[in-house]
């Protein structure tokens, strides 16, 4: 995972194991690299909880595995904290895995910007795997 922060802040790019010949163009970077992370391979189950409002209340939603529309699965997209049990995960503001991106990693997420995101909606979500 690439930011364009230090300290693992602001706009996150999520790289895949291979060259990048001009990555800064590519990912949409006109500044530099900050900082980046190693997202560990997880070879187990995969679950996390999203509630509606912060400090995880109001109504859950569980997942499992991969959700490309979390609107049409769930009747909603505001998700105000989430709490990560197993696995590594993407978080994106658009169905269809577009658009801004999120990495949350296993613990508690009290508040959608403790995920680093400015609002509360989310499209979908995918798992990291090694692929």
């Amino acid at each position: 995972m690439i930011y364009d922060r230090p300290n693992y802040m602001g706009n996150q790019f999520f790289a895949r194991r291979g060259e990048y010949s001009d990555y800064m163009r590519m990912m949409g970077m006109n500044d530099c690299v900050r900082s980046c992370r190693h997202i560990p391979v997880h070879r187990g189950n995969f679950r996390m909880r999203m509630y509606e409002r912060a400090d995880m209340s109001g109504q859950m939603m569980e997942l499992n595995d991969d959700c490309p529309n979390l609107m049409d699965r769930f009747h909603m997209s505001d998700f105000n904290s989430c709490n990560v049990m197993d696995g590594h995960w993407l978080m994106y503001e658009q169905p269809n895995y577009r658009g801004r991106h999120y990495y949350v990693s296993p613990g508690e997420y009290r508040r959608y910007n403790d995920w680093g995101s400015m609002n509360p909606k989310i499209g979908s979500i995918r798992r990291v795997m090694d692929l």
